[in-house]
């Protein structure tokens, strides 16, 4: 591939140290400095604010807007006995089958499912053979992300990382790219086996947010797996909130093998809205 002055300015930089110049700002209260901010980010990005449920000079702080929550009904969501649904608004990155244990990326770039979600050998077979995609939020969109299936939380698992841009060029340059960059992996029991939902960090991404623990513990060093099936069940049900991103990413849902099927005609780059239908659950599902 070519020589890229954006990828190798994201070898070099510091990315953690820029996430938490990032953070520091969009967590500030100084109303000047963030009516300002929140502006010409929706000027720049043409986020469409007839839609959300505040106001935009009414949000706190940036992080607020940026993590602004929709008006009843905005996203109205697909029969979820039937389909499984967009867990979030953005474009998809690629989908497919995870063949030989592997997801494909970019065209010529692929990881592991193993390594995706932390080293769990054992749960990463579950999934072989299965379905995934890859879900790209752009600034512009809603940030928050939801359930695609109803389910239960079993186990987390934080995986320290770099912070790379997740957008299709970098996608394309950098090898194993959502397998290296900080990520938060959500396991859930469902009526369709186990489902992933990997919510991926990225260059500027400040913090990932979960509705059961709040802030995940950014930029750390120690893989840190959290068993929630020995407390409380936490059932959440399709549609449901799950958690949300403070600047940032990117999605990727796994399912076992034979229990869903892709709807036709979704590609890669398609936009998709949370709660749309993006597969039948199959009858052995």
């Amino acid at each position: 591939m070519a020589f890229s002055p954006f990828i190798w300015l994201q070898h070099i930089a510091p990315q953690h140290t820029l996430s938490r110049a990032a953070g520091m700002i969009a967590r500030g209260r100084n109303r000047a400095l963030k009516d300002q901010l929140i502006r010409r980010f929706i000027s720049a990005y043409d986020v469409d604010m007839a839609e959300a449920e505040t106001p935009a000079a009414d949000y706190p702080s940036f992080n607020d807007f940026f993590t602004r929550s929709l008006k009843p009904g905005a996203r109205p969501i697909a029969d979820s006995e039937t389909f499984v649904v967009s867990p979030a608004d953005g474009a998809i990155s690629q989908l497919g089958r995870i063949e030989g244990g592997r997801i494909v990326q970019a065209k010529g770039q692929s990881y592991t499912a193993e390594e995706l979600i932390g080293g769990d050998a054992d749960l990463a077979a579950r999934f072989e053979g299965g379905h995934f995609i890859t879900i790209y939020l752009s600034p512009s969109d809603y940030h928050r992300v939801h359930m695609p299936v109803a389910g239960t939380l079993r186990e987390t698992t934080y995986i320290p990382g770099a912070l790379f841009s997740v957008n299709t060029v970098t996608a394309a340059a950098v090898s194993r790219l959502f397998a290296r960059n900080e990520r938060l992996s959500c396991i859930f029991d469902t009526k369709q086996g186990a489902v992933a939902s990997v919510m991926v960090g990225a260059m500027i991404v400040a913090s990932i947010e979960t509705v059961w623990s709040g802030p995940v513990t950014p930029h750390g060093k120690q893989v840190i797996r959290t068993d929630y099936t020995g407390t409380q069940a936490l059932h959440l049900e399709a549609g449901a909130e799950m958690g949300r991103f403070l600047l940032g990413s990117t999605v990727v849902l796994l399912f076992e093998r034979g229990k869903i099927e892709w709807l036709d005609g979704l590609k890669p780059l398609d936009k998709v809205r949370m709660g749309q239908a993006l597969a039948r659950k199959t009858a052995s599902g």
